[in-house]
């Protein structure tokens, strides 16, 4: 029986059955009812009759109407499994939004918990998006189960939507956005009454004026702990109910201590409190939080776009009538029609006898390619000029364009994250100051018998070695190198990259788009016999070969000029006629083997200047007699040559990953004096090239612009898109150069050595600072009041080191 909303399956004593207006209903949640009622009130019942026999996805249950906990029965349900999850073998894969996940802490517990489970084979929580893929055996761990788990440790997941993904997303930055701002206004605040009172504590002050600052103090530290630093107390407790002790825990530990002191002495006016050193510890740590979220780069799926860009539905001969057919329908050996401009769906045989397609999405080449009858045609290829037909040889699913959505997918669940290394040394930290804590406060208590002098000496301990300069440390760097970037039109989609791109010693490098314009510009050219420029340019206007265009705007013309039959032969050349004083005269122009083709040009004749020439060359002839040549390059960008000497004096490989021809990889790894170089590949080629070079342990970078490149970017340490190239590209990179300009690439690589080097500086700078407070804390020599201070003086020392010049 069916639910009256989703219309899934279920069995009959699973559906929860009502009546309304003399009609059974049945449902098989209570967000289905809920809907279901919505749309009814709403006057909205004439959705069911669209939708047919098409079923959906259930919606969460409403909280008023699910009692305390989610019911996710419905998950099991085997039509659900086969509409939202992918089955490998026995096993099911499904894709989920993991929402309050906010570090990488959040991470590593996620994927220790489900991976710790019983019948769930993998976990892969991607950093960036919070997207997670699950690979489970439903027979030994219902997806129902996996829910649950989620929602006990402190986090909620559904199915990955991209609409319904980038809703949250925006969700949630308007709840770290406000949260910032409170901290912010409260913790401005509290440090102008924290002036009087240091100036009072020092000068003498009243106690009644000292009580009313307390009482300010207090009520304005009070939303910053609770409400801007609330993620850090959930983060502590779900931690701690899973045996996971963090940064989050100290900071929530060292907090809501100070906090809870500053209570008890304000309260019993027995000593000084400390309620701005609480603001500050919530506010430095939520900031890099806060800096972290806004530079993660999950407005959206990339997998999308790309998407996005292949054609949905074909055009397919069938039974002399083309019949419009879903491209995931399309079978082997059917026949497809394309049009100029559109792009192919299918890998497939050419039946025609040309096609000029551009192929830039899948080996980058700039210039237009020529396909002859019964060679390959590969998906992701635009065809050029005119239309063509071809047989289908792969379907859409075994494509090369299919294959490199799917490999861009698991790259994207393989991309580094900051590594666990880092949660267990945090982990070490947090556990040893709370032993130290510990320690200070019996050893005290044991030896004067002084409660309030002990417990003063252990929060002095916690608020002297509170990771807040440590916390800054790398954050306070990144945003100062990120700004810096920003103004050198270089947008870092997280600050981690920048330290990436600091240790990085391979440097791999596309060839069009990145280090060339991926343009054809006139390069040289040999007239053999005088020709009116004016006749060429009304000849050259009517074609849309990019040749032509390229050599058009090279001309200057003064008037129109009567041109007739004109015809241009895909992939070859063009034609056309010129009546001049009554006399017909016959143009053509085109490439060297459509001249030969003409018997314009011989081989035992050709001009020394053609002999092994790799270039583009168009060739000009008037009544069968050629007058022009015009040689075309791809031009080479501005600051190439620097770029890429800056490069070897900082001890970093450049490495050529090209899809164009040998001869023209040659030239230009020659002519910039790099020692590698590969050509002729496609995508997969690029990125199985990256991962060769990655198992020597070195990190590298990968800089491209195009669709050809997603998978290297992918790969790569860290990918680097130039802003002129594919937005899929852009997408996926990791950093985007938005004015496509080498020299700021330079740029980039100058700002993330020097943030680095910050980065270690101020590392250092809060080791020393804990190596030598602490002892003095522990020894009673410094009270809470100079902990504070001195913790704000860390803090101080590590933002000067890190906007300094």
């Amino acid at each position: 029986m069916q639910c009256s909303h989703c219309h899934l399956e279920y069995d009959r004593q699973e559906l929860k059955h009502i009546k309304q207006n003399g009609q059974d209903l049945y449902f098989c949640c209570a967000g289905c009812e809920s809907v279901y009622h919505i749309l009814s009130d709403s006057g909205f019942e004439g959705f069911y009759e669209r939708l047919g026999s098409t079923t959906l996805s259930p919606p969460k249950s409403p909280s008023s109407l699910d009692s305390h906990q989610q019911d996710f029965s419905y998950l099991n349900h085997q039509e659900f499994l086969d509409k939202n999850t992918k089955k490998i073998q026995n096993n099911y894969e499904v894709s989920l939004i993991i929402e309050g996940i906010h570090c990488a802490a959040c991470i590593w517990l996620n994927e220790n918990i489900l991976g710790a489970q019983k019948g769930i084979k993998k976990v892969h929580i991607n950093y960036t998006n919070n997207k997670a893929k699950i690979l489970f055996d439903p027979q030994i761990i219902p997806l129902s189960r996996i829910f649950e788990l989620i929602e006990s440790i402190g986090y909620s997941a559904h199915i990955y939507d991209p609409s319904l993904q980038e809703r949250q997303i925006n969700k949630q930055k308007r709840s770290f956005f406000i949260s910032f701002v409170v901290g912010v206004f409260c913790t401005m605040n509290i440090m102008w009454i924290a002036v009087a009172q240091y100036a009072g504590y020092f000068s003498g002050m009243s106690q009644d004026m000292k009580d009313v600052l307390n009482l300010i103090s207090c009520l304005l530290a009070t939303p910053v702990l609770f409400f801007t630093g609330r993620v850090f107390f959930v983060s502590a407790y779900y931690g701690l109910k899973h045996g996971f002790i963090g940064m989050d825990f100290l900071v929530a530990f060292g907090a809501s201590l100070t906090f809870i002191y500053s209570l008890y002495a304000a309260i019993s006016r027995s000593g000084e409190t400390y309620f701005e050193s609480v603001a500050m510890i919530i506010l430095f740590v939520f900031s890099g939080k806060f800096l972290e979220m806004r530079a993660k780069s999950a407005a959206g799926d990339s997998l999308d776009g790309l998407h996005c860009i292949m054609p949905s539905l074909v055009s397919v001969e069938s039974s002399g009538k083309l019949i419009q057919k879903d491209v995931k329908l399309i079978k082997k050996d059917e026949i497809i029609r394309i049009k100029p401009g559109e792009m192919l769906a299918c890998d497939g045989i050419l039946l025609d006898d040309y096609a000029l397609l551009d192929m830039k999405s899948l080996s980058g080449e700039s210039m237009p390619i020529k396909k002859e009858k019964n060679q390959e045609v590969l998906s992701g290829s635009i065809a050029l000029e005119s239309g063509f037909r071809y047989k289908v040889s792969k379907p859409y699913e075994s494509s090369i364009m299919c294959h490199i959505i799917n490999l861009l997918e698991e790259s994207l669940h393989h991309k580094p994250y900051i590594q666990n290394l880092a949660n267990s040394l945090s982990q070490t930290f947090s556990r040893s100051v709370l032993f130290i804590v510990l320690c200070a406060f019996i050893g005290w208590y044991l030896y004067d018998r002084d409660f309030e002098h002990a417990i003063i000496i252990a929060i002095s301990v916690v608020v002297i070695s509170c990771p807040c300069a440590l916390a800054l440390a790398t954050p306070i760097a990144s945003v100062v190198g990120i700004a810096k970037a920003y103004k050198n039109a270089l947008l870092f989609k997280e600050a981690r990259f920048l330290e990436s791109i600091a240790k990085a010693k391979v440097v791999f490098l596309d060839k069009t788009g990145t280090l060339t314009k991926g343009k054809p510009k006139l390069y040289k050219q040999i007239t053999l016999k005088s020709f009116d420029e004016n006749l060429l340019y009304n000849f050259l206007s009517y074609s849309t070969h990019p040749i032509s265009k390229a050599l058009l705007q090279t001309l200057s013309t003064n008037a129109k000029l009567p041109i007739t039959n004109f015809s241009q032969i895909n992939s070859k050349g063009i034609c056309a006629q010129f009546k001049n004083q009554g006399h017909c005269q016959e143009l053509i122009g085109g490439s060297i083997e459509f001249l030969k083709e003409r018997r314009i040009l011989h081989d035992e004749n050709l001009p020394k200047d053609l002999q092994d020439f790799d270039m583009s060359v168009f060739g000009y002839a008037i009544d069968s007699e050629l007058v022009a040549l015009f040689f075309f390059e791809d031009e080479l960008k501005d600051g190439a040559k620097e770029f890429i000497t800056y490069l070897k004096r900082h001890n970093k490989t450049p490495i050529i990953l090209s899809g164009d021809r040998y001869e023209v990889v040659a030239n230009l790894a020659k002519e910039l004096e790099i020692a590698t170089f590969y050509a002729n590949l496609l995508p997969e080629q690029k990125s199985n090239l990256i991962t060769e070079q990655q198992k020597s342990g070195e990190q590298n970078v990968m800089i491209g612009d195009g669709l050809n490149d997603i998978l290297a970017l992918q790969q790569a340490n860290v990918g680097i898109s130039m802003g002129a190239g594919s937005d899929v590209a852009i997408a996926c990179s990791d950093v985007v150069i938005l004015d496509d300009s080498l020299k700021n690439v330079q740029k980039m690589f100058e700002i993330s050595l020097t943030t680095y080097k910050r980065i270690k500086q101020n590392i250092a700078l809060s080791i020393v600072y804990n190596a030598l407070m602490i002892p003095l804390a522990l020894a009673g020599f410094i009270i809470p009041l100079i902990a504070a201070l001195s913790m704000s003086l860390s803090s101080l020392l590590v933002v000067g080191n890190s906007m300094r010049k």
